[in-house]
């Protein structure tokens, strides 16, 4: 089980880890050993997500989820298998806590009229200056 909050936490078999080949560092050893990861989760199938928590994360994996609702993070920073597929199982649980966080409701405001009248006074200073500017001013 890798724990994600207090209420949530996801079993180990709904995580599929594929090892590829990664490019980069790592000399003769970088064309031999597969180690990039690459981890798929089944967002849309998981029992472990509620139905709010299960949106937003869709919402938030953006271009990494597939049509099927599959997530899928590649890990190839490191050189090692190990550290990378702790860095790919690190950044679903960092993803999967961003979503579990309610967005804050926006409470709609309005200015006050004096606030109205300042920046109606503002454009017309900067109207006059403008006004100055030309080679031919006109006074209205």
């Amino acid at each position: 089980m890798i724990p994600i909050t207090r209420a949530i936490s996801i079993d180990e078999s709904e995580i599929l880890l594929h090892f590829i080949r990664a490019s980069g560092p790592g000399g003769q050893n970088v064309n031999k050993v597969a180690t990039a990861v690459q981890l798929r989760f089944d967002v849309g199938n998981s029992p472990s997500l509620s139905d709010e928590v299960r949106t937003r994360l869709i919402r938030l994996a953006g271009r990494r989820i597939t049509q099927n609702g599959i997530l899928i993070i590649e890990a190839r920073q490191f050189r090692t298998q190990e550290r990378n597929r702790e860095d790919a199982i690190e950044r679903l649980v960092n993803l999967i806590i961003k979503a579990v966080e309610k967005p804050k409701l926006r409470k709609q405001t309005k200015p006050s009229k004096a606030a109205k009248e300042r920046r109606i006074e503002r454009k017309k200073q900067r109207g006059t200056i403008k006004k100055m500017r030309r080679t031919n001013p006109r006074f209205d």
